[in-house]
């Protein structure tokens, strides 16, 4: 039986489209997925995440944990900043790509991708013996609410009192909304400016009506799961399960930058990665266009004269752009953009361009 997100309730009543998303009942869309995915671009759209992995840590040696445990220098992040990093196993392939904020000295929160929650509680458990830490998955206890697009601003500087001029991407600042404690970020997954918030999954349905309400007169619409897989596709954003995976390092994925080797403290994976960092690419990430409205997508096979070199990872339509973008693997000798390949569209050969990433860059 899936879990049911803290505001359930409140979707039902908000008619929403349900879909099981790694054991959770999460909204798919509660109309129009093309209007809220053009919500978020053109004016802000509120999602749901509370299926997130949340993991915290506290303790004097904390951050010196999460450097033994994850890929990059957490003991280096600043209290009030947050860091994308990932969790490798031994022979370097990715367990989860996570999001970690620094709350105080020896307070630290990890986010992790909902499939991945449990694995990443368990695995930063048992990394953490040894070191004077205290682990604790607070997943159940905490509700996550995303405002996204250009006008989240206007609509969080309403409901808070937090400095919104003052706070940076990938910085965070506790305040209050809906007369709830909460954290407030400035982080997403859209590739538009946009916040996301914290809460005690008790004050979950607070904090979303509140935000409703606050944005009500600049077209900030609820979103759901299928928007913001098109808005992270147009923004060239990985998924883990797509475009990330176990089988695969940070480097396959052309993200070997998040790999910090010269932090003193050894850490897990950290001899595989040094042999896959001096290793040649096998493939590179790519961004593929195409025209008409047929659009690649997760398993189709990519073509150069007919042949298959690579496989999608992730396709859709744009909403934004007006035709069909996906994400691939593809070897080396066929990444520079304007290589014409193909992909394979169940029996039928559409013809593509090799594009850089992202599709999208809000100005």
């Amino acid at each position: 039986m899936s879990t049911l997100s803290p505001l359930h309730d409140v979707h039902t009543a908000l008619g929403a489209s349900f879909t099981d998303f790694a054991g959770w009942s999460m909204p798919l869309r509660y109309g129009s997925e093309l209007a809220e995915h053009r919500a978020v671009r053109e004016a802000a759209g509120l999602f749901d995440l509370s299926h997130m992995g949340e993991i915290e840590l506290t303790g004097p040696e904390a951050g010196r944990a999460l450097d033994y445990a994850l890929v990059g220098n957490l003991s280096g992040l600043k209290v009030g900043r947050a860091r994308y990093t990932m969790i490798c196993d031994a022979d370097g392939g990715v367990l989860d790509d996570l999001v970690v904020y620094r709350l105080g000295e020896d307070h630290f929160m990890v986010v992790a991708n909902a499939s991945n929650a449990a694995l990443v509680a368990g695995e930063l458990t048992t990394r953490a013996e040894g070191f004077t830490v205290e682990v604790v998955d607070r997943s159940r206890d905490c509700a996550l609410v995303a405002c996204q697009g250009p006008r989240s601003a206007a609509i969080i500087g309403r409901v808070c009192d937090a400095d919104l001029s003052g706070l940076s991407y990938y910085g965070s600042v506790p305040t209050r909304v809906g007369g709830h404690d909460v954290l407030l970020a400035r982080t997403g997954y859209t590739g538009e400016d946009g916040f996301e918030v914290f809460a005690e999954a008790a004050h979950a349905a607070d904090v979303w009506q509140t935000l409703t309400e606050a944005g009500a007169d600049d077209g900030l619409l609820p979103a759901g799961l299928a928007s913001r897989d098109t808005l992270r596709l147009e923004a060239g954003m990985p998924l883990y399960g797509n475009e990330l995976s176990v089988e695969m390092s940070p480097f396959d994925a052309g993200l070997g930058r998040i790999v910090k080797f010269d932090k003193p403290a050894d850490f897990v994976g950290r001899a595989a990665l040094e042999e896959r960092r001096k290793a040649p690419a096998a493939h590179v990430r790519v961004g593929l266009v195409g025209e008409g409205r047929r659009a690649p997508r997760h398993g189709y096979p990519v073509l150069d004269g007919g042949a298959p070199i690579g496989t999608v990872t992730s396709g859709a339509l744009s909403p934004t752009l007006g035709h069909p973008i996906a994400m691939a693997y593809v070897p080396p000798a066929l990444s520079e953009p304007g290589t014409p390949l193909a992909v394979d569209l169940r029996g039928r050969t559409f013809p593509v361009q090799v594009v850089a990433l992202p599709f999208y860059k809000r100005a």
